[in-house]
């Protein structure tokens, strides 16, 4: 739905410029300046850069009208500077004057209204997933436990179908009694998807024979792990198991995906070096100008595989930082850290001379984030299938940096490994392209910051 929402508001942007350009523009003759045919891509594609970098193309904007309104302001000044900008330097392409005003008057009109709409949209079952669960034991109860905090979205869960135990961990309320089949169930409750949450499947612990005929006449079944994989963007540790991992679509690698991520890599690096020089030489003067001590903090990490690399970062604390010698998890709002630390930090500059590792091929943008082989060892001792995120090249951002709070305890560390392993299992250029897109998010907002 967030994806069908991106691509609408990206037509009519383009079809807001395009006809403000005819009313208020100035006659345009495409034979003499052919580049203004682009003008209103360039300005859709703005625009939609901006909302998606403000986190509007992501649920939390749905939390109140306030917190839509202030990602709104944000994602349209920073867009009304930037094409301000561009039209001084290309006028051809960007709107200029009354054209300009009219068109960001629209757009932001525009936005306001389609989400509005978007979140009563929200709010009936007309367009959400019916599914019938089946079991209402701990699992299923996790089922609930997402509903309850507002994850479930585009789902209504018409209920859950015991099997056999007498104990139940979902409300009473929600439990069916029913002496139909499986399928006649699911079929007068409207059922789309049968969602399968029994721990033990064993010797009859599931009544298969009806599963497959609800599957042959067209409903689609799916396990807990699936279901989480797809609303929440996690697999979850306690659901996972190896049979399902080898046997589950994804994990996989090849010559292909890597060759063109590495492709990917260099480019983009080899410009961000360029891009960045200024910045880091810059920060490097203060650094040393606040702090004795080098400015670059060099730790040793874990790389693909398990092969050891050395990770390079701008020194955001202290020297003497872990002087007792023993590696120590980060803090909030950590006293150990400078005053040009808090803010690198806090703007991710002091991630910037990882780019040299992604040159180098030790790491790419998106990934797993690398560990010390100290926390390693102690997570992998500690979490099941911990090493399975070492399948892939760890990454300066990655999709638990975006969808998690920083990690700084074991706890935390089994929380981001479930989105690890969902970025091991489902990683693509696509995906890659959306963390990035949400890392600019995390950057603007100052998300998960220590």
């Amino acid at each position: 739905s967030l994806l069908v929402l991106t691509l609408a508001e990206f037509l009519l942007f383009y079809l807001i410029s395009d006809f403000i350009a005819a009313r208020y523009g100035a006659p345009v003759s495409l034979a003499a300046t052919p580049e203004a045919a682009y003008k209103p891509w360039l300005f859709a594609a703005v625009l939609t850069l901006l909302n998606s970098t403000f986190g509007l193309y992501d649920w939390e904007w749905t939390q109140g009208l306030r917190s839509l309104l202030l990602r709104i302001v944000g994602a349209f000044v920073i867009a009304g500077i930037v094409l301000e900008l561009g039209a001084q330097w290309l006028p051809a392409l960007f709107a200029q004057g009354a054209e300009f005003f009219a068109a960001m008057a629209m757009a932001l009109s525009t936005s306001v209204l389609i989400r509005l709409l978007f979140m009563e949209a929200g709010k009936t079952d007309l367009f959400k997933k019916h599914i019938l669960v089946l079991g209402a034991g701990s699992r299923a109860a996790r089922i609930e436990e997402m509903i309850e905090s507002g994850e479930a979205r585009g789902l209504t869960v018409v209920g859950y179908l015991p099997l056999g135990s007498a104990h139940h961990f979902v409300p009473a309320t929600r439990v069916l009694a029913s002496d139909e089949s499986l399928y006649e169930t699911a079929l007068r409750h409207g059922a789309e998807e049968i969602v399968v949450a029994v721990r033990e499947r064993r010797g009859g612990g599931l009544p298969m024979a009806e599963l497959l005929e609800c599957k042959l006449r067209g409903l689609h079944i799916l396990d807990l792990p699936a279901l989480f994989e797809r609303q929440l963007g996690i697999l979850p540790l306690e659901s996972l198991n190896a049979g399902w991992m080898i046997f589950s679509d994804g994990f996989t690698q090849g010559s292909g995906r890597d060759a063109v991520k590495r492709l990917f890599d260099l480019v983009i690096s080899g410009a961000l070096l360029l891009a960045t020089l200024p910045i880091m030489l810059l920060v490097m003067l203060l650094i040393r100008l606040e702090s004795r001590g080098s400015v670059f903090y060099t730790q040793e990490r874990v790389g693909q595989f398990g092969k050891p690399f050395t990770i390079y970062k701008f020194r955001s604390m202290f020297s003497d930082a872990e002087k007792d010698g023993l590696p120590v998890w980060a803090r909030l709002n950590d006293d150990r850290t400078t005053r040009v630390g808090r803010f690198i930090r806090r703007t991710r500059i002091d991630e910037l001379p990882q780019i040299l590792n992604v040159f180098l091929g030790q790491m790419s943008f998106v990934g797993p984030r690398p560990e010390r082989p100290y926390f390693v060892d102690e997570l992998a001792a500690q979490i099941p299938y911990y090493h399975a995120r070492h399948s892939v090249k760890p990454g300066i951002t990655g999709w638990a940096q975006v969808r998690f709070p920083y990690g700084a305890s074991v706890d935390d560390a089994m929380n981001k490994l479930q989105y690890d392993l969902y970025y091991v299992k489902n990683h693509s250029l696509f995906l890659d392209l959306m963390v990035l897109l949400q890392t600019a998010q995390v950057v603007v907002l100052g998300k998960g910051v220590r």
